[in-house]
């Protein structure tokens, strides 16, 4: 049992006995400021593909013309499919693209690889959703993951302990996925709770039950209906609340458009100094400012399986969004696991690895799946918390 002060042990009447219940409301994960972004990949990672720097956030400043340029700017460089595909590479392109795969090689190339770097370790799983196992769609209430996807990320979830991180709510996300069996870490790691159906790495009676900022709830939904009226009059814009955090989609709008959108969120923004702005793909996402995003939720549930401090756990993070990048820089900083990056364009990265889109994810998935069945090594020990 942890002696952290903020953890509370309550119980429960439901199929999960006890609930891990966190509140960090003191915690010194609350600042005043952004915290400050990781480092990007070295410059020998070769030049020329798309830089998206993931450290962008759209600090909240005076109004201006110059800031909202930048806006739109940073809208626009993450939002690589925009790029219309050539009938032919020029051999710059195509140089480009080639240094990009030498230093972040297809998963499924390596996949010998990544299992030979595993071997007696404790494979543990985060998938990010949209993007990664559910195609991007213009409506996101429409993002929905194939059959084939579902039983393939239960198959796995048999195998290893698996965790879905998403910018979703956490509900909502569970409510595409359906599997009772999983971690669910929603509005990027700031809801987590554990597994509500019997798993065999759910660890005894409990479920974990995480909630940094609980506190921010009534000033999310303040500036939800604030973000709900200002943007109606912007066609195509969609403003989603992710409980702890929201996300405006800009997916169809007209580009001619985005200036006057970035102008609206802002507006709404300017007396929310608590709050900050970041984007991902085609989406301005708005969440508070602690200390707390995907990497860190890899951390919590780590520690929530008891590998915080394991030499034999092996974590495989695959994410396609700039937010999953804290999460693949958690994972080089501990040099435990590999992170995968889903994207069909070079794009500046922590992953160690690449695929092309949600169907070689699936691939990927399946092999590993596999690769577990044919095993004949034990399990490796868990370590105790």
């Amino acid at each position: 049992m942890t002696n952290n002060p903020n953890v509370v042990i309550s119980e429960s009447k439901s199929s999960i006995n006890m609930a891990i219940t966190v509140t960090v409301s003191n915690s010194s994960i609350f600042q005043a400021t952004a915290q400050k972004p990781p480092a990007g990949p070295s410059s020998t990672t070769g030049g020329g593909y798309i830089s998206i720097s993931r450290s962008t956030k759209l600090v909240q400043q005076p109004d201006g013309r110059a800031r909202i340029k930048t806006w739109v700017d940073s809208m626009r460089a993450s939002s690589p499919s925009r790029i219309k595909p050539t009938p032919s590479l020029s051999d710059h392109d195509h140089d480009n693209n080639s240094s990009w795969m030498l230093h972040h090689p297809s998963a499924l190339d390596m996949f010998d690889q990544i299992i030979d770097a595993s071997k007696g370790k404790q494979i543990v799983m985060f998938l990010d959703y949209d993007g990664t196992l559910s195609p991007i769609v213009d409506d996101p209430d429409r993002a929905f993951m194939s059959d084939a996807m579902r039983k393939t990320v239960k198959t796995v979830a048999r195998s290893f302990p698996t965790a879905i991180v998403s910018g979703r709510r956490r509900d909502k996300v569970y409510g595409f996925v359906r599997l009772g069996e999983l971690y669910y870490a929603g509005s990027h790691g700031m809801d987590i709770k554990g597994p509500t159906k019997d798993s065999n790495y759910k660890k005894c009676t409990q479920s974990v039950l995480f909630q940094p900022a609980s506190e921010f709830l009534p000033m999310i939904d303040q500036v939800y209906k604030e973000l709900v009226e200002k943007t109606k009059s912007t066609p195509g814009a969609k403003v989603e609340n992710n409980k702890f955090c929201l996300s405006v989609h800009y997916r169809c709008v007209e580009e001619k458009k985005w200036s006057e959108l970035a102008q609206q969120v802002k507006s709404v923004l300017k007396d929310f100094p608590q709050l900050r702005l970041t984007q991902g793909r085609k989406v301005l996402e708005i969440r508070p400012t602690i200390k707390w995003d995907k990497g860190k939720a890899l951390e919590f549930l780590l520690e929530s399986l008891g590998f915080n401090n394991c030499s034999d756990v092996f974590p495989v993070y695959i994410g396609d969004d700039r937010t999953d990048e804290d999460a693949f820089k958690i994972i080089r900083e501990r040099g435990q696991g590999f992170g995968i990056l889903v994207s069909k364009f070079p794009k500046e990265t922590s992953a160690s690895y690449s695929l092309r889109e949600p169907s070689e994810v699936m691939n990927f998935l399946q092999r590993l799946a596999e690769w577990k069945k044919r095993s004949i090594l034990p399990l490796p020990g868990q370590c105790q918390m």
